[in-house]
Parts: C-alpha cells; structure tokens; sequence
C-alpha cells in the first residue's frame, strides 16, 4: 500500500495498475489520464482484464463504442450521420451525445482504441474456437 499526503493530510492507495512499476510512474499515468478527460469530458479510465482503459462515465467503454459504430456503418452503408448515431442510440442505450464523445476520443488516440478492439476480436475468435473444438469432441 502506498501512502500519499494530499492537503496535509494522508490517503492510502491500496493498489496500482500492475504495468505502473512505481509511484512516479503512477503520477505520470494519473496526470495523463486527468488530461485526457479534461480534454474528452464524459470520458474516464477504469481497470479491466487488458489494463486500465477508456470508458464513457456510466456508461460502455470507448472501444465498444467505436465497435459499433463500425458496425452499423457496415450493416446501414446509406444511413446519413445522424441517422446513424439516431440507430445506435436506440439500439445501445448510450445516448448520441456519448456516442459523439467516444468518437471524439477515438479520432484523437484512434491506435490505444483500435488496439483494445483488435484484442477483443482477438479474444471472441479464441473462445469461438475453443467452443467449437469443444463442440466436435463431444459430438455437438
């Protein structure tokens, strides 16, 4: 446990993010992530299975975000913008204004975003062969 003072006063840090090696690389990637959500409001870090990535507060995380709209892009080529960030808000549930600001963020650190992406295709098509395996073992 890190102990910091803040005010005069001492707060305890029960743990850092396993890739931060110490306490100035923890200010380092504090200060970073504080930027970044001065920069992209609506936007905040939290810890996950792949490390500490970019969210929409209350909401999907940026790269899921950025999913979909692929997607629906994909699936809807002739939809105008706004009809499609009107499609993926109904469908979602994250209203277009957090939609704009996943975006937002993406065009701004477009390879973190696309490289969470990829490791979530990544890992979907290992399970969905693993599955498959599993499935022609027992005759499924």
């Amino acid at each position: 446990m890190v102990r910091l003072l803040r005010r005069g006063k001492r707060f305890a840090v029960p743990r850092l993010p396993e890739r931060v090696v110490d306490l100035s690389a923890a200010a380092n990637m504090l200060v970073d992530e504080g930027l970044r959500m001065m920069e992209h409001p609506g936007v905040l870090f939290r810890p996950g299975p792949t490390g500490r990535r970019a969210g929409l507060a209350a909401g999907p995380d940026v790269w899921e975000v950025v999913r979909a709209v692929r997607s629906a892009r994909a699936a809807e080529p002739e939809l105008g913008e706004h009809q499609l960030l009107a499609m993926l808000a109904e469908n979602t549930g994250v209203p277009v204004r957090m939609i704009r600001v996943a975006t937002g963020y993406w065009a701004a650190y477009p390879d973190e975003i696309d490289a969470e992406i990829a490791a979530a295709d990544a890992a979907e098509e290992s399970a969905e062969q693993a599955w498959r395996r599993e499935r022609a073992l027992l005759g499924g």
